[in-house]
């Protein structure tokens, strides 16, 4: 997706020659916003911030954005519309959630500020319900109908996007705080007290050896091995039940 260019931010208002409002448009005001997170933080992200950023007066983004929580819930939605960017469902439901949850997962370290700071709103707009309607698809593929659907539904979004954004927030501290994390699974964690850990013991060689990406899949594929066997279950529940009814 093409990004917007932006100024520096050292740059001030008294030095930009505003441009008439008419150029704005809802896009080119969520690539800035996204553009201002990723390089100074979600805290300097405000509407005389993104007024300066885009030559405009700040009050002209209020034409498109009700409000702070308007533009997040915006940018929450540009999170998944990245995410199903040229998307396609497999003919296998397994194959079209991981796949989705991998993208979701990239969106959210391609990027991580807006991740952190979004990936907990529920959006309620178009991207938000094509990729509902996808998952629930596969879902319904399944096996699952129903509420199990709709639970599994909310469980599978929000791990993929909990687990991103997780990731995101490792991937937002400084280098030194990152590598004394890295580092805590091959030092701290290999010289525990064997004594007074002795379960943690037999593991600690292995635990250096698994990475974000590692982890990601290990949860998916736990998840959706949990699909599998709830949908073999329900559809042996509806095959008991008709066999019922025709006796």
């Amino acid at each position: 997706m093409t990004r917007a260019k932006t100024n520096s931010a050292a740059a001030t208002p008294a030095r930009r020659k505003q441009r008439p409002a008419s150029f704005l448009n809802p896009d080119l005001i969520l690539d800035t916003a996204m553009a201002v997170i990723e390089r100074d933080g979600p805290e300097a992200l405000t509407f005389r911030r993104l007024g300066t950023e885009l030559g405009a007066d700040h009050t002209a983004v209020l034409r498109y954005f009700r409000g702070k929580d308007d533009l997040l819930l915006g940018l929450a939605a540009r999170l998944v519309s990245d995410a199903l960017h040229d998307f396609a469902p497999s003919e296998s439901w397994r194959e079209t959630l991981a796949s989705l949850a991998r993208r979701i997962r990239a969106a959210c370290l391609q990027h991580p500020g807006v991740a952190v700071l979004v990936a907990a709103r529920t959006s309620r707009r178009e991207p938000e319900f094509q990729g509902a309607d996808v998952v629930i698809g596969a879902l319904l593929e399944a096996g699952l109908q129903g509420r199990e659907a709709a639970s599994y539904y909310r469980v599978l979004a929000d791990t993929a996007l909990a687990a991103g954004a997780f990731e995101a927030s490792f991937n937002v501290l400084d280098k030194a705080a990152q590598e004394g994390d890295r580092l805590a699974w091959r030092r701290e964690y290999l010289t525990a007290s064997p004594q007074r850990y002795p379960n943690l013991a037999q593991v600690a060689p292995h635990l250096a050896e698994i990475d974000e990406e590692d982890q990601f899949e290990t949860a998916i594929g736990l998840l959706l091995d949990a699909v599998e066997l709830r949908a073999q279950r329900a559809r042996a529940a509806r095959a008991e039940g008709s066999e019922h009814t025709d006796n």
